[in-house]
């Protein structure tokens, strides 16, 4: 219906005005895209470095290191070209899924040897409190996260009303079997306990049945978490592209490149904030605050969809489907952002909240009220890093 980049952005814009759409950009620009970024670097990073440093943890310095590389690398990437950062993206998916087959065949073999003994009384000793279950959900449903990924760059796909719904429909089951088989496949030869010790699980279940291949899994795994840092990469940098042509964030963000036609400012912006998250923050901590303020602006974004019903009647609507679901959605959201808070209170999510009402504080001046500070702080500013980048708006681009 809305066929403009930007996941939740445009929609938003739509649906509730500029407030909530630059307050979700500046929350996303600022926090959660650099962050998933920066979560799912670490991963990768950790399941490099595992290999290294068998029956122990690898050090943090050495993981973050490693994590800073890697966005470091994929961000010039993005930058060079369009074309390289697809063909980066298909080549490590066909890996993921390579590597994935690999591991639900040696499950189902190990089941079907009878090894089924983790899933009996698999809920002993499990907590059933009212946020436990919402923050297990926050763990679970990160994993799934980047069923939007393909909304971020709907202005750059063809055919958007067939291709859009079609991947969706193909995508989404295939990760979710994939995963679900997977993670049994992880039980058949691990118990819960191990799983949660095991600092890179893949990598415990390689050594355990691959031997003495198990090499091969690790190095796979840190193919498919690198695919999943470029897609992140790659959609966070149309993301800033868009709020910066809206004028939600400075307009440097949404220049781009002339040798490359690439949105090289924004690309480069997530991967400095990228790495500066790095540097303090564990991937648990990351996960659980990634996932307040998603889930919160998930739940907004399907609510645009009612609101839209009755206020946007006559826009085409190629795709439809019943009113039901994104009311129950709104309603997963609400639990999902509202159940651990009310369970479990803790400090973070009172600075989530801070820091999404804070944006107001640079809304209501410089952007409500077109307070012109351009002149004297970013027009020299602009000037400088559009001739060391050679960028351009993109309203020049021809």
């Amino acid at each position: 219906m809305i066929t403009k980049s930007g996941g939740e952005y445009p929609y938003l814009m739509e649906g509730f005005g500029p407030v909530l759409a630059y307050l979700y950009s500046w929350t996303t620009v600022i926090v959660l895209k650099p962050s998933g970024f920066a979560i799912i670097a670490l991963s990768c990073a950790e399941y490099a470095s595992t290999p290294f440093y068998p029956g122990c943890t690898p050090p943090q310095v050495i993981t973050k290191c490693l994590a800073a590389a890697c966005i470091l690398i994929i961000t010039v990437v993005n930058c060079l070209s369009v074309k390289l950062a697809f063909r980066v993206q298909n080549f490590f998916t066909a890996a993921k899924l390579l590597i994935i087959f690999v591991i639900v065949v040696s499950g189902i073999v190990l089941l079907a040897q009878g090894n089924t003994q983790n899933f009996e009384d698999s809920f002993t000793g499990a907590s059933t409190s009212f946020g436990a279950i919402g923050l297990a959900f926050y763990n679970g449903l990160w994993a799934y996260d980047g069923w939007n990924q393909l909304n971020f760059i709907t202005e750059e796909l063809k055919n958007p009303y067939r291709n859009l719904p079609l991947a969706i429909i193909i995508g989404i089951p295939l990760v979710t079997v994939c995963y679900i088989l997977v993670n049994i496949a992880y039980f058949s030869v691990m118990t819960p306990v191990e799983l949660l010790q095991s600092p890179a699980v893949a990598v415990t279940f390689g050594d355990r049945v691959l031997y003495p291949l198990s090499w091969v899994v690790p190095l796979f795994v840190v193919f498919s978490t690198f695919g999943a840092a470029n897609g992140s990469c790659f959609t966070a940098g149309r993301l800033t592209y868009a709020a910066g042509r809206e004028g939600h964030v400075v307009r440097i963000l949404s220049y781009i490149s002339v040798k490359h036609l690439t949105p090289a400012p924004a690309l480069m912006f997530n991967g400095i904030l990228s790495i500066i998250y790095i540097i303090p923050g564990d991937i648990n901590t990351l996960i659980n605050f990634f996932s307040f303020a998603k889930w919160f602006f998930y739940g907004l974004t399907c609510a645009a969809l009612i609101v839209m019903r009755f206020t946007r009647k006559e826009l085409h609507r190629p795709v439809k489907i019943p009113i039901i679901i994104p009311i129950v959605v709104v309603i997963v959201s609400c639990y999902l952002v509202l159940a651990p808070i009310i369970d479990k209170p803790e400090i973070e999510y009172l600075y989530c909240t801070v820091f999404i009402v804070g944006g107001l504080l640079l809304y209501v001046p410089f952007i409500h009220f077109k307070f012109n500070w351009t002149r004297h702080i970013m027009r020299p500013l602009t000037m400088h890093l559009q001739l060391l980048l050679e960028v351009v708006p993109p309203e020049k681009i021809k």
